[in-house]
């Protein structure tokens, strides 16, 4: 996403990111790779149930508790306009592009 960053600002499009962490791990997270967007911590996983992507996954044969990777396009209005669930890191910006038709 930082590497997007000037082809969203142009297209009028601002990057949040939302995680369970807490504000200090986020920080710590931030300063390493300067995100140059906000992140908002999720530490009860409010955000993340009403979106629905807090669910069950597995990781080397054991099942638990987690964040889905995903990613929202949410217009001017706070209307949801795309949702793209399971989302790999790599993909989330063509997709984002894609929605956009950047």
């Amino acid at each position: 996403m930082r590497d997007a960053l000037p082809d969203l600002a142009a297209a009028g499009v601002a990057a949040i990111g939302i995680s369970p962490d807490k504000v200090a791990q986020q920080k710590k997270f931030d300063d390493k790779h300067g995100l140059g967007f906000p992140l908002l911590s999720d530490a009860e996983n409010h955000i993340a149930e009403a979106y629905g992507v807090w669910g069950e996954k597995k990781m080397y044969g054991k099942t638990y508790l987690g964040i889905v990777r995903s990613a929202f396009l949410i217009d001017e209005g706070g209307n949801i306009a795309a949702t793209g669930y399971k989302t790999s890191p790599k993909n989330t910006v063509p997709t984002l592009r894609q929605w956009l038709s950047l």
